[in-house]
């Protein structure tokens, strides 16, 4: 699977794209993940990705020309199979778990980071596919928001997590489900006390309990 990342701050994703599952995911070449900077798609020398609304208004808006140079650059376009187009915003639809499922399926995934005050309607109206938010909350860019997906997402893929049972019976694995309490050793520690049935050694048991307090 690929993942484009759209964004005027790129060096954001150098550490977090070098750590846990998704570093994994790269080193077995599973996930490639592109982090276009938009400033290089600019047209004017200072590189322009912002100016101010029409109509007045406070802060600044992200410039269209920037974004779709940005898309032709990787021959992408809304509606085509097995790709989507995403932008990050604060008025798009709410991002689950069975969204990261649809997204992981997909042989490429573009992720634009809005910023500022927001982004050219125009993106919406004729460039991507889907407007995402991963929270009822602003956050200053769609740089985190683009990181939580490409965790979220690269999860799924196949072969990525050690264990392929992993992913199939935790917290949101089905709509509402959250995964049973865990513990590990000692047994017991300043008096709190594992619950006796997880040393019993009586799976039937076990599973009756995790299912009970799942």
């Amino acid at each position: 699977m690929k993942i484009n990342i759209l964004t005027i701050f790129p060096d954001f994703f150098k550490t977090p794209l070098q750590t846990s599952i998704i570093k994994r995911a790269l080193a077995k070449k599973l996930l490639e993940i592109s982090i276009l900077n938009l400033r290089d798609f600019a047209s004017d020398k200072h590189q322009t990705t912002d100016l101010r609304p029409y109509g007045g208004g406070p802060g600044m808006v992200m410039m269209v020309e920037p974004i779709d140079k940005a898309l032709q650059s990787l021959g992408l376009s809304k509606g085509q199979e097995g790709k989507k187009i995403i932008l990050t915003s604060a008025k798009g639809q709410l991002f689950t778990q069975e969204v990261a499922k649809k997204q992981a399926k997909l042989k490429e995934l573009t992720i634009i980071c809005g910023h500022y005050e927001g982004v050219d309607e125009r993106v919406a109206l004729y460039l991507i596919d889907e407007e995402i938010r991963i929270g009822d909350y602003v956050l200053t860019g769609g740089e985190v928001a683009s990181l939580v997906m490409t965790d979220a997402v690269t999860r799924l893929i196949p072969e990525v997590l050690g264990n392929e049972l992993s992913n199939q019976d935790e917290s949101h694995s089905q709509p509402g489900k959250f995964a049973h309490p865990q513990y590990t050793k000692p047994a017991s520690y300043k008096g709190w006390e594992v619950p006796e049935v997880l040393l019993s050694g009586d799976h039937a048991k076990i599973e009756a309990w995790r299912k009970k307090t799942s």
